[in-house]
């Protein structure tokens, strides 16, 4: 009996801990956009520009990218800068994969410019600004791998060209949650398309 206490105690510590790590990302500030159009399918989304810290690498799918990238980048904003201050933290982080190799990119808070925001001390650390753009986006739960970022992206694709949606350019993928949520997490696939409003 004692033994069924302590697991029930232990199970229920993991569910308030995994509830608050799931609220405080709620709190996160997020990258801004604009919703065009949502159905059951997908929605369109307006981008406007945003400050990126990004990371190239020769990596082309998202195991080979994931962890390295994003040490890189948490190393940045928890001080490793010029300044050595520390940059909140923002959702999604960003990644694009191609053949060609792969980005990471963590947006900046909206507080920050090209002239305010710390220098990053590794020089591999890109500072620039996004290019303004209409997506189409598609979304999924659980903890991405490759399998599942591949089935949604040709799922979205597929969607698209059903619908005549001009696709113009390379998919993004965008995570949400801290590799330590085990519950409630949000990933999307976004895809660049031709749209006028």
């Amino acid at each position: 009996m004692k033994l069924l206490y302590i697991t029930l105690g232990l199970v229920a510590i993991y569910f308030v801990f995994q509830s608050f790590i799931a609220s405080n990302a709620l709190k996160t500030e997020k990258q801004k956009y604009r919703l065009v159009f949502k159905d059951a399918t997908l929605e369109i989304r307006y981008y406007p520009e945003a400050i990126m810290a990004t990371i190239y690498s020769d990596g082309t799918n998202y195991k080979g990218v994931a962890s390295n990238g994003f040490r890189k980048l948490a190393r940045y904003i928890f001080g490793g800068n010029e300044q050595s201050q520390s940059i909140a933290m923002t959702a999604p982080v960003r990644m694009n994969m191609s053949e060609k190799g792969s980005e990471m990119s963590f947006v900046m808070p909206e507080k920050y410019n090209e002239s305010n925001l710390p220098k990053p001390q590794d020089k591999s650390i890109h500072i620039h600004k996004s290019s303004p753009q209409y997506v189409a986006v598609i979304n999924f739960g659980g903890y991405a791998t490759d399998e599942k970022i591949n089935a949604y992206k040709q799922q979205l694709t597929q969607i698209l060209n059903k619908r005549n949606i001009k696709i113009i350019g390379d998919f993004s993928f965008l995570g949400y949650n801290a590799p330590y949520q085990f519950i409630a997490r949000t990933n999307e696939i976004t895809i660049p398309i031709a749209w006028k409003e």
